[in-house]
């Protein structure tokens, strides 16, 4: 209540003056639907709860806590503490928080569960459908709201390199299981001849590896093959050089801190695996991509499934990839000139549009995942 005033004084006041004249042109205002209205109401409520469940997995996550009750059948609060070192109290509203989200089972009488299909989800990170990376990944990509909002204003972008490092690691986690079920079984048989030619050697170039989950894949599955992984990020490329070397892969395979434009030699396979479209200059990546290509050599994209039409993005996958586009992909491809900002649901007329626009002669969707489209380009 403003000093001086009357309970209720300035919220009653419906005088011509006090309400705003409608604008020329405006649909006349229509009735509230209450079932839609109190559809919304719940849709928030989830969203809200989906919300706040994201750090809290992501905190489980890190402090060991799903890894802790994986096959190890029903616990207790003070059990799981006891395992993990952690205080029995915060464990106790975790593991509340969890089975009320549907990801721990409770068993009653105080008993918590990891069920087999839960575990693969958030404790088995060889799994296709492990995606403790994700929540990783998001909970580092929420930390920019202040700097995307100043974005918002500006037009101004933000680079790759700015975000949290956590946003490195959630996203080699996060996508990593996706390219162990589909790289090499699926992707590089779709692209006539590949396969064969790398099964007898040749050479690849990823680029835009960040820390090179991709790059070992492709390099455990082509012995006779030479990799060389180039990311501009200068810490994601030790971290990628490190990997490698644990991996015992470092006598053929590389890392270069190198933009995409300033790609050298010559190759069988180029991969972007979802980068391209995080580039302010994706189209002179594509030309020094089919620069360095050999004659009968593959560019292979992998990006996020998208369509061409808004319909196409109605849907939980596309609601998930076009709100990380907002926070992730589109301020990176703003981020320098010349700010293509292609986003991640750029659809496939574009991102084969900007192919042949790099000159490429033979440019095509080669398969699909419910999660990526795989392009291939050749000279």
């Amino acid at each position: 209540m403003a000093e001086g005033g009357t309970v209720g004084s300035g919220a009653a006041d419906t005088s011509a003056a006090a309400i705003p004249a409608p604008r020329e042109g405006a649909a006349p205002a229509r009735e509230i639907d209450q079932d839609r209205l109190d559809g919304l109401l719940g849709q928030v409520i989830g969203d809200l709860g989906a919300a706040v469940t994201v750090p809290l997995v992501r905190l489980g996550d890190k402090l060991g806590l799903f890894q802790s009750m994986a096959g190890t059948g029903s616990v207790s609060a003070d059990e799981l503490a006891e395992r993990t070192g952690l205080s029995a109290r915060y464990v106790q509203e975790w593991l509340l928080a969890m089975a009320a989200s549907g990801y721990v089972d409770y068993k009653g009488d105080g008993q918590y569960e990891l069920s087999p299909e839960q575990a693969e989800l958030f404790a088995n990170p060889d799994s296709p459908a492990y995606v403790a990376g994700g929540f990783q990944n998001m909970t580092a990509a929420v930390r920019s709201q202040d700097r995307l909002a100043d974005a918002f204003r500006t037009g101004d972008g933000m680079g790759w390199h700015e975000h949290h490092p956590d946003m490195f690691e959630g996203t080699e986690r996060f996508f990593r299981p996706g390219y162990l079920a589909n790289l090499t079984s699926s992707w590089i048989p779709s692209l006539p001849g590949l396969e064969a030619q790398l099964q007898q050697g040749g050479r690849i170039a990823d680029v835009g590896c960040g820390l090179g989950a991709s790059t070992r894949i492709m390099a455990d599955s082509y012995p006779a093959a030479t990799l060389v992984g180039i990311d501009y990020h200068d810490a994601s490329v030790e971290q990628a050089r490190e990997k490698a070397a644990a991996a015992g892969l470092s006598d053929r395979v590389t890392f270069e801190q190198a933009g995409a434009q300033e790609l050298t030699g010559e190759y069988d396979l180029i991969t972007f695996f979802d980068c391209l479209h995080d580039m302010p200059d994706p189209l002179s990546a594509l030309q020094s991509a089919r620069a360095a290509l050999r004659e009968e050599g593959w560019v292979m994209l992998v990006e996020p499934i998208s369509g061409d039409m808004v319909e196409d993005v109605l849907n939980p996958v596309g609601r998930l990839f076009a709100g990380a586009s907002v926070l992730i992909c589109l301020p990176s491809g703003l981020s320098a000139e010349p700010r293509a900002g292609l986003g991640n649901q750029a659809g496939p007329v574009k991102t084969l549009a900007l192919a042949e626009q790099a000159g490429f002669s033979r440019v095509q969707e080669a398969t699909r995942t419910p999660f990526n489209i795989i392009y291939g380009l050749q000279r």
